[in-house]
């Protein structure tokens, strides 16, 4: 059996498109709909950065 690597953090892109989009918006809504449902100040602290982020890039892409 031969070794396969892997590399760590290896990132694969998105498709270019509306795909990518539908992908973006729907990480968004599940990021904001997490940090809604959390009582831990820092968990929807860091939900709510997450999606800020997304959101950024969402705009950026329309």
């Amino acid at each position: 059996m031969e070794k396969q690597y892997c590399r760590v953090g290896a990132v694969t892109p998105m498709s270019n498109g509306r795909q990518a989009v539908h992908l973006l918006e729907y990480q968004y809504q599940n990021f904001m709909e997490r940090a809604s449902n959390i009582n831990d100040a820092k968990l929807v602290e860091y939900f709510e950065v997450k999606a800020q982020k997304i959101k950024k890039i969402l705009e950026n892409l329309v």
